[in-house]
């Protein structure tokens, strides 16, 4: 069983940072990617970075030069640093897990609150 919990989320003045952190639990193993996606009101899911267990991260070009994803050694936790924030940042941040078959796993979301 794969649980994956997301704390950090909270309310942010513009220029401001925050860290968010996804603990993951159970079938570590089986990942080959973590991520964080984030869903705005009224606006679809979208990818916000991803880190590849070998290595590589990808970000939305909206994010990139103020976004860092990170991860420990063993996947047991992804960490997603946030500096100038913006108030389109707004939304729900969801972490996400990637097993090597494609099986997609996610956490419950955490707001992140951006006043301008």
């Amino acid at each position: 069983q794969v649980q994956l919990v997301e704390s950090g989320g909270g309310l942010v003045e513009a220029g401001g940072s925050l860290t968010l952190t996804c603990a993951a639990s159970g079938s570590i193993d089986s990942f080959n990617a973590m991520g964080w996606y984030r869903q705005a009101p009224g606006k679809e899911r979208e990818l916000v970075a991803a880190i590849f267990r070998r290595g590589p991260t990808n970000y939305a070009d909206s994010v990139k030069g103020r976004f860092t994803i990170s991860s420990d050694n063993a996947y047991n936790a992804v960490y997603l640093q946030m500096n100038v924030l913006k108030p389109e940042d707004t939304a729900v941040y969801y972490c996400n897990a990637r097993s090597y078959t494609r099986v997609e796993y996610w956490g419950r979301g955490t707001q992140v609150t951006v006043s301008s």
